[in-house]
């Protein structure tokens, strides 16, 4: 999809919930699908229950920063079970 002139989404963990995501440097532009699977794979591996992590958006908007690409549409809304 880049090559159609869209910009690759990016997310940066804002500095104030480093603390949450070890690995993770704050403050730091990466591709969104680097960040989640740096997430996802830091939570699996403090085997927290698979629900846990199911419950909300990996990159949760009050933790990280987002520009570029597409982004959420407005009638979006946040899933609270993995069937929705």
């Amino acid at each position: 999809m880049q090559g159609f002139g869209m910009v690759q989404r990016q997310a940066r963990l804002r500095p104030e919930f480093g603390s949450l995501y070890p690995g993770l440097k704050p403050g730091e532009w990466k591709p969104v699908g680097e960040m989640v699977s740096a997430v996802l794979a830091s939570r699996l591996l403090r085997r927290r229950p698979s629900g846990e992590f199911l419950r909300h958006r990996c990159l949760r908007d009050e933790h990280f920063e987002f520009r570029g690409g597409a982004g959420r549409l407005p009638d979006q809304v946040d899933r609270t079970r993995v069937t929705d």
